[in-house]
């Protein structure tokens, strides 16, 4: 019985990076000695166990056989008989099949020590396209080393798989899976820019794969093309630190502009409200938790009248903050704002970069949020004791006129003649409908 450190432990060590997580292979036993052992069995389709002290995994030693589509369909082998060269032929990449013994002897069969040396993704083997998962593991890996490059034999062999209909048997929870992990790495773009060259993101979220190709006004969009300009954005998202809920939404908030009839390019009139039905289809499909979807959905809706914010009346603001249930959840809707922020700072060229640009709508709409919060519901309730159809009505109202009062108080100079600036503000107080997000390019 011997025990090997592998996978991406032993990647990140040779890299000089910490390390996560640490899976180690037991080369030359049985199910049996591990359980006398103490081990825990975790495993479901192959023996894995917890150390009954660290908890950290221990799996035995096994091959694999496809057996049908998908990363399911597979007969394992795990036998004292099955050596650690053979467990590591089945990796996905080279990188990734190295193994470590106790005594610090590194085990490397495939060349992955010299591949991470020239920074390059190369499979192992070509069991590689009996997985579809391993593409998708593969671009999450290029989001996470965005230095490192593709072997070509790699991306054909990928682009066979997709081309074959492999990929179509991912299921919706591992796709998300990975997904999740992707946007979460350092350059989440690559993950998707991966996908898109090998073809795979056109079967996964073709609603996103649609945008590239499809251009926008370059005084707004220097970058010009939208796909680029969702990946820039994505990518300050990575920058700022923004949690996974803010990345995703990033990800799908101008899913609408590759519905634009060409005829109509570079505006993208309504694009925020053809955008909605899009971004639940992608939710649905991939069946995303409902924080998730909720934040997508909103951001997908609103970024345009969050972006115009002093341009909406009073009421227009309130109409915004119930609509996105600020008043019961003004974490999530700070999550629209970051997520818009990211949307305005995602655009830059070779000679133009919008990263710094000013982004205002931060403080304003945290100050029109906190003074439709200072409302008192409890004493609007009370007053209106035997009217209660009316107390939505009057809440709604008295929220309003906290906000206009905002405006006037914090956006009006005392004494000043510009009477522009002023009407600007008083037009606040104003009713109007909600503004339709048809005006945004």
């Amino acid at each position: 019985m011997k025990i090997y450190t592998v996978g991406g432990a032993v990647r990140d060590m040779i890299l000089g990076l910490p390390v996560r997580d640490r899976d180690y292979i037991v080369v030359g036993t049985t199910i049996d000695v591990m359980l006398l052992l103490g081990f825990q069995p975790v495993g479901k389709d192959f023996p894995v166990f917890l150390h009954p002290q660290t908890k950290e995994e221990y799996a035995l030693a096994r091959t694999e056989r496809k057996t049908g589509p998908g990363y399911k369909g597979f007969v394992f082998h795990a036998e004292p008989d099955v050596t650690l060269e053979e467990d590591l032929a089945r990796r996905d990449l080279t990188m990734n099949a190295m193994a470590l013994s106790k005594d610090g002897e590194l085990i490397d069969p495939f060349g992955g020590q010299e591949d991470l040396k020239n920074r390059v993704f190369r499979h192992v083997s070509p069991a590689f396209a009996e997985d579809p998962v391993r593409i998708l593991r593969l671009a999450r890996f290029a989001a996470r080393f965005p230095d490192f490059t593709i072997a070509p034999e790699t991306m054909d062999l990928m682009k066979k798989m997709v081309e074959s209909g492999e990929v179509d048997a991912l299921v919706p929870e591992r796709i998300w899976q990975e997904l999740s992990q992707g946007l979460m790495e350092k350059q989440p773009s690559r993950m998707f820019m991966v996908m898109r060259e090998c073809g795979a993101l056109k079967r996964i979220l073709p609603e996103l794969n649609a945008l590239w190709g499809v251009p926008q006004p370059e005084q707004w969009h220097p970058e010009i093309d939208t796909g680029v300009h969702t990946m820039l954005a994505l990518d300050y998202s990575a920058k700022q630190g923004y949690p996974l809920q803010v990345r995703f939404a990033v990800l799908l908030h101008d899913l609408g502009k590759g519905t634009t009839p060409s005829h109509q390019w570079p505006h993208h009139r309504a694009h925020e409200e053809r955008g909605v039905p899009l971004a639940e289809a992608v939710c649905r499909r991939l069946r995303v938790s409902n924080m998730y979807r909720d934040i997508a959905i909103m951001t997908t809706r609103e970024h345009g009248n969050i972006r115009r914010s002093r341009e909406l009346r009073s009421r227009t603001l309130v109409m915004l903050l119930e609509r996105c249930d600020a008043f019961r959840r003004p974490e999530r809707f700070m999550n629209v704002i970051d997520a818009t922020e990211c949307d305005l700072r995602g655009r830059k060229s070779e000679t133009v970069s919008k990263e710094n640009i000013e982004f205002p709508q931060r403080e304003f709409w945290q100050r029109v949020l906190d003074a439709a919060r200072s409302v008192d519901a409890a004493a609007i309730a009370q007053s209106m004791e035997g009217e209660m159809d009316e107390i939505p009505r009057m809440l709604h109202r008295a929220r309003v006129d906290a906000v206009s009062d905002m405006v006037i108080a914090t956006y009006i100079t005392p004494g000043a003649s510009d009477e522009a600036q002023k009407d600007e503000a008083l037009a606040q107080q104003e009713p109007q409908p909600s503004v339709s997000a048809t005006q945004s390019n």
